[in-house]
This record gives C-alpha cells, structure tokens and sequence, in this order.
C-alpha cells in the first residue's frame, strides 16, 4: 500500500474568511463577502505549520450509515466508507463503480446491474447482489432518496447481477444510483460496513478510519489512518477547523448559515445540481407573454451575477442543465447585451401599466441581492420590478398561492436532468402555472431517449422559446483545507475525495 507520505513543508499564507456552514442556510450580512472561487490562495506572510496527523470532524452520537446520517461531515466521513454502484464525475456523468456494467430494455423498463468481481466489503465478505438489493430497498423508503427512487417499481437480486423495474422510462437512472451500500444487517452499526477505502475503528483513545486492506482498487489510500474528532454541532466543528484540530470541513459558502474562520485555509470548489432561476407566473398578465420573458431572460447578466453577488461560487447558466454536463447545448447559448434586452423589449410591444413583483426568500442575503440587482436591471431597462423579500413561511405560502409576477428561487436537480418537478402540468415545483402540452411532450421525450444530448437540446431550445422560467446559475459547494496539508483534491458534489489515490496528505514528522 502506497504509505503516507511525510513532507515538512513550510509556506506563507494567511487568509481571513467568511464561510457559510456546511450545507445550511442562514443570513449573513451584505457587507460580508465569501471567499472568492477557484482553488489555492494567494500567499501572504504567516507560518504554515503541518499537522502530525490528518483528522475529519464527526458526531459520535450519530450513524454513520450513509442512507440516514445527516449531511455535512457524516456523510464525508461516511464517503469514505461505502461506494455505490455508480460514481458521479465533475460533469455529472455516471461512472460504473461497484456495478461492472448494464443493459437496459426500453420495451420492458427492466435495468439488468452486473456487479464488479471479486469486490468485498472491508471484512472481507463478497459484495453481493442481496446485499446490493436490501441497500436499494432502504433507500428507496428513506427520506434522502425516496423522491430520487420513486420511478423504480421493483429491485431483484440475482446471482451476480440486480434488476430494476420501472414504472416509466428512464435512459439516465443510472445518474441516480450513486446510493452507497452497505453490508445486509450492519446498517444499526454505528458505523456499516461498505467496500470503501477505508472502514471505522475506535479505541479508547478514540474513533478513527483506518485503510482497507481488502479495497478492491488496491493500494491508493493516501494515509494508513483518517482520524475522528468529535465535533457535534457547527460552533464545535468550526472551532476544531480553525484551530487545526481537523484539516478539512465541507461549507456552502453563499448559504444562508455563515461561519467565520481565520488562518492558513486552502479550498476547492464542486459543481452541483443547485440551480437559480428567476420563475415566471405565466397565469398573470403581462408575463403571460412569451415574448417579454424572453425580453427578461436577455436583460439577465449571468457573469455578473455569480462573480459579483456569489463571488464566483457557481457556473452562469442560460438552461437548467449544469454547464459543466456533456448535456448542457452550449451552442444555443445567447451573449448578454444591453442593447439586445432594450431592442427586445421594444419588439415586444411591452407597456409598463405597473410595477412587477419580485419574491425573494429574506433568509439569505445573497439570494436577497441578486434580486436586488435583478428588479434594477429591468426598472432601468423600462420593466419596473420591485423586490418582495419575505421569510421562508411566508415566501412558500406566496409561491403556492400564486401570488407574485417573477420569484428568485432555488432547486436542487437530479443528476438525469429530469426538469419535469420544475415545468411539468402537474409539477410539484411549478409555482408559474406552466401548462403546455409540447413541454410535456419533450419532458418525455428526454426521459426515454438514447441521444439523451440532442434530446436534452430540443428541449432547451424550446424553453428558450417560450421562457417559463428563466436559469441563472448553478451554484457551487466548497471544501476548505488547512493550508499545504492536501494535494490532488478534486471534489465533486458528493464526494470531496473523489478520486482519493491521486491526493497526496503531507504530514509533519512527530
């Protein structure tokens, strides 16, 4: 096994930061700004001093099963542990992982999962097909992946294989069966057994991971042992971070939650599914009219608004797909322009006879300033817009009851890009009252087709049309670091070491 390396290793930086709490939302000041996007930090003048072990925070108190524990740090801590059967990339894009591979029949809506051979779990126990089944059977009557899993009907286990039946079609479930499995009958353990990297150990001097020997991808654990401290709620875990008890925590840094941290912090940013959209009540006059929602979707500046509102945690984005998928029709793709909002405006005739009304949830305020900048933009351009900030209660009472012109709103998409929650007839999350019997019809479209892109593209193209609602970015997720302790990270939404054998932990000797 590839040994944990140690490297003394000093560096200068220093970088005071204003975190949100991982994966919360809570109001932060407008005068607060998150850390900006990308990676490492530009040095400044400080001592970096490495840490004789790398450690993760955790509840003790709480499961480690990855089906019920909560989010945040258990679910990283539980990442490590368990895998599922497919893996999600950075572009959102399945990768058989415990699933060796698949067939799937359109005429019968059957799934048939080859499992991986020669895959154990950390006790050295095959990975089986019933183990596989009762995993998935869990999931689908949880509260994290019940809504995610509706559309199977059924899951048998075979020999070697598992089979899933649906109850509609569905060319991109496998984008939804990243669920980690567990072994049968261990899930009450306070941490399952899984086939992942590592699995879960505790002394009397404490809790810790400890490399999987029997890893079915071989060496590439970056360090023999992960060790646990216990942190049990956010104030604990902060200061377990900024005081480099821990050396690594996950944060939403435009949430609504935020942390303040001091010291040597690196991080990394992760696409996600979180897209914002300003949603259009199409039932109420003038917005039932496509043409000025079109009009209204030019006069968004998408750039700006990530990097000036969001400081660029998050992908600018015309269409509800990520920009970083392989579906996403680029080519579609319209550059923003004062002069093309002003001369659409003009050729759609509007006339403003009154103020139009834009909800925004007051809990976070960054959601709060994008509006801000948005009701400015199209009062300047001749659409006077008034921004309604109300608290969450409040706000999805007004959504349900249909009583506003334009919302800022956010949503959490499944990585199928199945839109049809967000602008389907019966939509649960079509608060706009979207009808349209063509959108229907490519929602389904999309759902069964092999060319899922030049589906997803018609699609698009269509909503470009007609404007229903209108996309204004994919958010990101962070993972923040002590400084110079972690190289190779590359993050993904659920994974923050995905790809864990190309990181390499620099400790210092004791």
């Amino acid at each position: 096994m590839k040994r944990r390396l140690l490297k003394c290793l000093c560096t200068f930086l220093l970088v005071p930061a204003l975190l949100a709490g991982c994966w919360q939302e809570t109001p932060v000041p407008e005068s607060d700004a998150p850390l900006p996007s990308g990676g490492e930090q530009e040095p400044a003048e400080s001592h970096v001093i490495l840490p004789e072990r790398f450690a993760l925070p955790y509840a003790p108190d709480r499961s480690l099963d990855p089906i019920t524990c909560p989010d945040g740090m258990q679910q990283v801590v539980a990442s490590l542990v368990c895998e599922g059967l497919f893996r999600l990339g950075p572009d959102f894009d399945p990768e058989p992982w415990l699933c060796a591979g698949y067939t799937y029949d359109p005429s019968t809506l059957v799934y048939t999962l080859t499992l991986r051979p020669g895959v154990t779990f950390s006790d050295g126990s095959p990975l089986t097909a019933a183990d596989v089944k009762a995993a998935l059977d869990r999931a689908r009557a949880s509260d994290r992946y019940r809504v995610r899993l509706a559309g199977i009907k059924t899951v048998s286990a075979g020999e070697d294989s598992v089979t899933l039946s649906l109850s509609a079609p569905n060319s991109g479930l496998p984008a939804l069966l990243d669920i980690p499995i567990v072994k049968s009958g261990t899930e009450k353990n306070t941490a399952p057994v899984g086939t992942g990297p590592y699995l879960f150990s505790q002394e009397e001097s404490g809790a810790y991971l400890v490399a999987n020997q029997s890893w079915w991808q071989g060496d590439g654990q970056p360090v023999d042992r992960i060790f646990l401290v216990e942190a049990a709620d956010q104030d604990t875990m902060l200061y377990r971070f900024t005081s480099h008890d821990v050396q690594l925590i996950t944060a939403d840094l435009t949430g609504t939650a935020p942390i303040s941290a001091t010291g040597n912090i690196n991080y990394r940013d992760a696409n996600t599914t979180i897209l914002q959209y300003v949603g259009c009540n199409v039932t109420r006059a003038p917005l039932d009219d496509a043409s000025l929602r079109r009009a209204l979707g030019l006069g968004i500046n998408r750039a700006y608004v990530v990097s000036a509102f969001l400081s660029g945690h998050g992908s600018a984005a015309q269409f509800p797909v990520a920009p970083s998928s392989p579906l996403y029709p680029a080519a579609l793709e319209q550059r923003y322009s004062l002069e093309d909002f002003t001369a659409a405006l003009a050729d759609c005739g509007y006339a403003a006879e009154r103020a139009l009304t834009l909800l925004v949830n007051s809990e976070n305020s960054f959601k709060v300033s994008v509006a801000g900048f948005l009701a400015e933009s199209f009062t300047a351009a001749g659409v006077p817009t008034e921004v309604l900030a109300l608290p969450w209660e409040e706000y999805s009472a007004a959504l349900a009851a249909g009583n506003f012109d334009l919302f800022y709103g956010e949503v959490k998409l499944t990585a199928d890009w199945d839109l049809s929650s967000l602008l389907a007839t019966d939509g649960v999350l079509n608060y706009g009252g979207w009808t349209d019997p063509q959108t229907d019809q490519l929602l389904e479209t999309c759902a069964a087709a092999s060319d899922r892109a030049a589906a997803m593209e018609t699609l698009c193209k269509h909503l470009q049309s007609q404007a229903p609602v209108l996309p204004v970015c994919f958010k990101s997720t962070s993972v923040l670091m002590q400084a110079d302790v972690l190289d190779g990270l590359s993050p993904t939404m659920a994974e923050p070491f995905y790809d864990l054998p190309a990181c390499t932990i620099h400790l210092r000797e004791s």
